[in-house]
């Protein structure tokens, strides 16, 4: 039952892909179909149903975020380098301390987070150094998608672009909670999570002043 779920999940993400029209996607797509199917045929094999479900989000992932397939995982910078990309000072925003993490498995990365607060409204900010490794980018993929969009009464999601860098955004007008993500050079992560903002646009005051090119020149 479980390895049904997963392949309805990976046909439903097959769907959005394919629907983009690029090469690279409809390779992607082609991938999660072939590992959906595999896993219907291959139900009784937990341990290979997961591999070629983790196959097929790869392949997702590297479609979608534009990641390069022949790239070879690398060891993630320090966190400390990481918290040196988040601005020190935002207008009117107090910074708290930042934290950070570098893990090696079960994927190598490393991770730093701070968070800015003006009165009862706070922005969290994520950065992620994913080593190259485009499995961490799956579960985003949808969302990175070249026009996706989703409008509901209470917010909307769609996919966006930062300097040509791939990301996306969300906004919940009732809880006033808004995300703006953005993949730098194919690896890093920035994340930016608003809680109790007037407008997601607000989550840009802080990308604004991250300096991205540096992020991308890290190694």
């Amino acid at each position: 039952m479980r390895v049904q779920w997963y392949a309805a999940a990976l046909m439903a993400l097959v769907f959005t892909t394919a629907a983009c029209g690029k090469s690279n996607e409809e390779k992607a797509a082609e991938q999660i179909q072939k590992s959906a199917e595999e896993l219907q045929k291959n139900s009784g094999d937990m341990e290979k149903s997961a591999e070629n479900l983790a196959k097929g989000f790869e392949a997702m992932a590297k479609g979608l975020a534009g990641g390069d397939p022949d790239a070879k995982p690398v060891d993630p910078v320090s966190f400390r380098d990481l918290q040196g990309i988040m601005p020190e000072s935002v207008g009117g925003w107090e910074r708290g301390k930042p934290t950070g993490e570098k893990m090696t498995a079960p994927f190598a990365y490393s991770q730093a987070s701070v968070t800015y607060k003006k009165g009862d409204a706070e922005i969290e900010q994520k950065i992620m150094d994913s080593g190259f490794n485009q499995l961490l980018f799956a579960p985003f993929s949808m969302m990175m998608a070249a026009g996706y969009e989703k409008e509901t009464e209470d917010g909307f999601e769609r996919s966006v672009k930062v300097n040509d860098n791939p990301g996306w955004e969300k906004w919940d007008k009732g809880t006033r909670n808004g995300e703006l993500s953005v993949v730098v050079a194919k690896r890093f992560l920035v994340q930016l999570e608003g809680r109790g903002i007037d407008d997601v646009k607000t989550l840009r005051t802080v990308l604004d002043q991250t300096d991205l090119k540096k992020l991308a020149s890290l190694k």
